[in-house]
């Protein structure tokens, strides 16, 4: 029961620290969290969960950066055919 209060407030700081991030550094933020909390809590059922935690957060954090670098990707590519588009306007009729 001691430990509600802090997981708490640790979940508040957390998400008040993302308002001055870039969109990739909140994608890797939640992301190395959120696996270090479930790497912690399967560590913690077999028996090491430091180790547990530490192998999560590993393994969200290189997920949430191959998944940010197709995030980006696609925005390119958004951005390249929004400007071909525009470039490419079909003539006005007389």
């Amino acid at each position: 029961m001691k430990l509600r209060p802090f997981v708490s407030f640790l979940g508040v700081a957390l998400l008040s620290a993302c308002a001055g991030m870039s969109p990739s550094e909140q994608r890797m933020l939640s992301g190395t969290t959120g696996s270090a909390a479930a790497g912690a809590a399967i560590g913690a059922i077999a028996g090491n969960a430091g180790l547990g935690a530490a192998i999560g957060a590993g393994t969200g954090l290189v997920g949430s950066f191959l998944y940010d670098q197709h995030k980006q990707s696609e925005e390119r590519a958004y951005r390249q055919g929004y400007q071909q588009g525009r470039q490419e306007q079909p003539p006005t009729p007389p």
